[in-house]
């Protein structure tokens, strides 16, 4: 029998991230080098089963909608089940999550159900002898390790921005089908009663193309303005922040990058002010092209920056803003 890879394509109101893309690509790929077939799983609402048919035009030609009661908010229990028995119902080979909030709470969940292991926060896979071998860091990245399973399903989580969107060259619309899953809402251990999301200023640090952070060398939080002016100059760009500064309440928790805050992997990471501790080197080493600005030449940061600047962010930024905004006419 064919091997089946499905993709979990995470919704929040009825609207795809990149990275729910990012997973039906890769999903479509292995199944291509698995010979197998490749199929999402979209859980919400009723009125998900049109925005179910987008995941097609990457490559997955099948979309498996659950809805129901118990699916129109986001609870890990409900959705563990829904997401495990389809993959049980569909005799997946391999499933595939996006390392979000949402997917760090629901693949082991769903690892834990289906009675297997989890690859978490992978950042590449490859097919070598029919088998499906996971690459992921460790270490705070200073490593990397392939993980083989000795049980299917094989999951794994995907770090964002980590993998690439393969659109189908006809641009087709996936299929919907409806997976009937039964779930009770009364009988599950949690529900959720009330999702109150904060207002969003800005694009998902884990989604951004271009991240401009700052750490302590900024000296106060009046001085970020210096960096979103310069996350301004450059489209998609958001501003990012090392956990000292976060912890010193000049910016908000959302903006923490580093072990204990967000995973990136942006095209561009400009690191101003930043010494680079290791906690914070493990949440954006695996950024495609690394500027770093300090006026320490010792600083940790540059061992791992494509480009240094050593100077003081103060004249440096203002001069990158410039020098951005002269070239982007």
């Amino acid at each position: 029998m064919a091997a089946k890879v499905l993709a979990f394509c995470e919704q929040r109101g009825g609207q795809f991230k990149k990275a729910a893309f990012e997973c039906a690509s890769e999903a479509a790929r292995l199944a291509r080098a698995l010979g197998g077939e490749a199929a999402a799983i979209v859980v919400g609402g009723p009125s998900l089963e049109t925005a179910a048919a987008a995941v097609g035009a990457y490559g997955v030609p099948r979309a498996l909608h659950v809805s129901g009661p118990a699916f129109e908010t986001y609870n890990g229990d409900a959705y563990g089940l829904a997401v495990a028995s389809v993959a049980k119902s569909e005799g997946a080979a391999v499933v595939l999550f996006t390392a979000s909030a949402m997917g760090k709470d629901l693949a082991p969940r769903v690892a834990a159900r289906l009675g297997t292991g989890l690859a978490a926060d992978i950042t590449g896979t490859r097919v070598d002898g029919g088998k499906v071998l996971f690459r992921r860091p460790v270490y705070a990245g200073k490593a990397y390790v392939e993980i083989d399973f000795a049980t299917e399903p094989r999951v794994a989580s995907l770090r964002p921005n980590n993998f690439d969107l393969e659109p189908r060259n006809d641009g087709a619309a996936a299929s919907v089908e409806a997976a009937a899953v039964d779930v009770d809402p009364a009988k599950l251990r949690s529900r959720t009663k009330e999702v109150k999301a904060q207002a969003a200023a800005k694009a998902d640090l884990t989604e951004a193309p271009i991240i401009v952070s700052g750490g302590r060398g900024m000296k106060g939080p009046e001085n970020f303005v210096i960096l979103e002016k310069l996350a301004g100059a450059l489209p998609g760009a958001v501003v990012g922040a090392s956990r000292a500064v976060v912890d010193a309440g000049w910016r908000p928790h959302a903006d923490q990058v580093g072990q204990t805050g967000k995973t990136v992997s942006p095209n561009l990471y400009i690191a101003c002010g930043i010494s680079g501790a290791i906690q914070h080197l493990a949440g954006m080493r695996t950024s495609k092209c690394i500027v770093a600005v300090n006026k320490d030449p010792e600083a940790p940061i540059f061992k791992v920056a494509d480009y240094g600047v050593v100077g003081d962010v103060f004249e440096v930024v203002p001069a990158l803003q410039a020098e951005f905004e002269k070239a982007l006419k």
